[in-house]
């Protein structure tokens, strides 16, 4: 499974990630760097949560990649 980031900058410097595969997921960061990251924990936080009630198979997540 493959997920894409989307990155925009707010005028005031910050950073939004967003992973459009899996609404909800929209962080934000004082980085580019630290959004990504947050946006990839709350994509897995998502997943989990996913997978426990039954929404999404196991399998199709053994192997999770992230493209920006």
């Amino acid at each position: 499974m493959t997920l894409t980031i989307e990155f925009e900058q707010e005028d005031d410097g910050r950073w939004i990630a967003e992973v459009p595969q899996l609404p909800g997921v929209l962080t934000y960061g004082d980085t580019q760097d630290k959004a990504a990251q947050l946006a990839r924990a709350l994509a897995f936080r998502v997943l989990a949560d996913q997978i426990e009630s039954g929404e999404l198979d196991a399998s199709s997540t053994a192997t999770i990649s992230f493209a920006a």
